[in-house]
């Protein structure tokens, strides 16, 4: 039996909550899938979409109303850990019902500890939330002197928040409490809530975005994980992507990957994240590996049979 971490895709779980109970419900079999295998699971997911509706709710309605007060980053990232996370619990158990398995699934409300002297506190470059006019960015500026605004993509000014490293998972303790009593855990969305302890040792929450697949890498080195699983919407890494010489990779190693991530096979923001995180894992501990690919085919890929697995070695 081996013990797997599991990085959801943000984006891989829809545009509301309708579209992501669906994609859930479709979800669960692959998942529930490895846990037939033999495995346990730990599930962490993106947030991005989630994360900006939240705010951007806040944001317009503090903009019409003075009795809704704006909502910071770090609460919109547990309010978004706690609905996906309802949605995956309800999603996961339906599936163990169908399935007759006795396992167990919960939701932790997951910090992720970061350095507060990160380089990334110096430069803001993790957009979130709506696109705004220049006008618009400016207004906010003048009454948020610390916010950020850049164009992004051409669409309009957006919000620009540091995106740091992460340093550890500060509930590992209870989330290894929860596997050892035979539940499927979740934790980690959106990267966790990023905290930095003050004078005293106590946490607080910072206005950051940690990278989901980053995070998800230094989860499963906490939990003493032997896998981690980058599911997204590609079988496997390509080279040469969206090029007529595009090849698919299905194994390779870190100093392979590393290689190619300088070359800039991966594009930053998309692939080059979850390269770079998977090296990460599979060089933190001997024998441990890391695999990108699909969610649909996730069970055939902890077989080999699908997948792009990354290892320290040949």
């Amino acid at each position: 039996m081996s013990r797997i971490v599991i990085a959801l895709g943000g984006n891989a779980l829809g545009k509301d909550a309708s579209e992501q109970k669906k994609k859930i419900r479709e979800a669960c079999p692959s998942l529930v899938g490895l846990i037939e295998q033999g495995h346990e699971i730990i599930i962490s997911h993106g947030n991005g979409p989630q994360v900006g509706m939240i705010q951007t709710a806040f944001d317009t309605a503090s903009n019409q109303s003075e009795k809704i007060p704006p909502m910071e980053l770090t609460e919109c990232t547990a309010m978004s850990q706690g609905y996906i996370g309802y949605h995956l619990q309800q999603g996961i158990a339906r599936e163990l019902r169908i399935q007759k398995m006795p396992w167990h699934v919960a939701t932790v409300v997951t910090q992720t500890l970061v350095d507060g002297d990160d380089a990334a506190f110096r430069n803001p470059e993790k957009p979130i939330g709506a696109f705004y006019t220049e006008e618009e960015a400016e207004q906010l500026k003048e009454k948020y002197p610390d916010f950020v605004f850049r164009q992004d993509s051409g669409r309009g000014y957006r919000r620009m928040v540091p995106s740091p490293k992460p340093v550890d998972i500060v509930e590992k303790a209870s989330i290894l409490n929860l596997l050892d009593n035979e539940y499927i855990v979740i934790a980690c969305g959106g990267g966790g809530i990023p905290v930095v302890r003050d004078e005293e040792g106590d946490l607080a929450g910072v206005p950051a975005v940690v990278d989901k697949d980053y995070a998800s890498a230094k989860l499963a080195e906490a939990v003493g994980a032997e896998y981690l699983f980058i599911l997204t919407a590609v079988e496997r890494v390509c080279l040469d992507f969206g090029l007529p010489s595009e090849r698919e990779i299905s194994e390779m190693t870190a100093d392979e990957a590393e290689k190619w991530c300088r070359e800039g096979q991966f594009a930053p923001g998309s692939m080059l994240p979850k390269v770079e995180a998977a090296v990460a894992f599979a060089r933190a501990k001997k024998g441990n590996r890391a695999v990108i690919a699909s969610l649909e085919k996730a069970p055939l890929a902890m077989r080999g049979e699908s997948g792009t697995v990354i290892t320290a070695e040949q």
